[in-house]
Formats: C-alpha cells, structure tokens, sequence
C-alpha cells in the first residue's frame, strides 16, 4: 500500500522560499495524480493544486497561483512543491495525498486513500 512521507517545511522569512518533497514508499508512485493540501490554525483543509501522472498541474487555490509550482520525478518517486515569495498567510501544515483525480465519494465529500503525516510551513511577518 502507497506510503507517502512529506519533508521540507520550515520556518522563512516573508518572501522567502521552501521546496517540499512527497516520497512515496512501499508503491510506486506512477500511477497516481498528487494533490497538495494545507491547513492553518483554525482553518479548513485547503487543496492546493493537484499535478497528473505526467506533470502537468491544476491550481485550485488563487492565492497561490503564480508563486506555487509542483514537478514530480517519478524514477525518484518523488512529487515537489516549491514556493516562492511566500506570505504569512502561508502559515500551515502541508500535506500531499493521492489520488487528486481520481478521489472516492462519501457523503458528498472527496476521500483521498493516501496521506503523508504533514510538514510545518511557518512564515514569519
């Protein structure tokens, strides 16, 4: 079963940048579209973007368009958020998850099968 590790996080300045890493583990991570995910304090989870199997992304929050890219390297079974000109409204813990395209419907709501454990974002003012 997919296993999937987040790294990276940290604390930076306003207007600094941060590259985080998912690895997928115990699968490979081919097959799957990867979504990134953030919540901050008192916030609902937030998905980013999501990146299909061949690298192209689809952004689903504005206020990251323009500052946040996603890659992936799929012989490294590695999927990459780099951030730039980061903001204290960045401030939250990010998540990876798989499969953003494909997720299963309960209750009207999208479940992602596969989630790393998170990384801290902290954007200091």
């Amino acid at each position: 079963q997919l296993q999937l590790v987040e790294s990276g996080g940290g604390l930076v300045q306003t207007g600094g940048s941060l590259r985080l890493s998912c690895v997928a583990f115990r699968d490979t991570l081919d097959p799957f579209a990867v979504g990134w995910f953030r919540q901050a304090p008192g916030k609902d989870r937030e998905e980013i973007l999501c990146i299909n199997r061949i690298g192209r992304s689809t952004h689903f929050a504005d206020s990251v368009k323009g500052r946040f890219t996603a890659s992936r390297d799929n012989a490294k079974n590695t999927v990459y958020l780099q951030m730039v000109s980061l903001k204290p409204e960045d401030t939250a813990v990010y998540y990876c998850a798989a499969d953003c395209l494909s997720p299963r419907v309960e209750g009207g709501k999208y479940v992602y099968d596969y989630w790393g454990q998170g990384t801290q974002v902290t954007v200091s003012s």
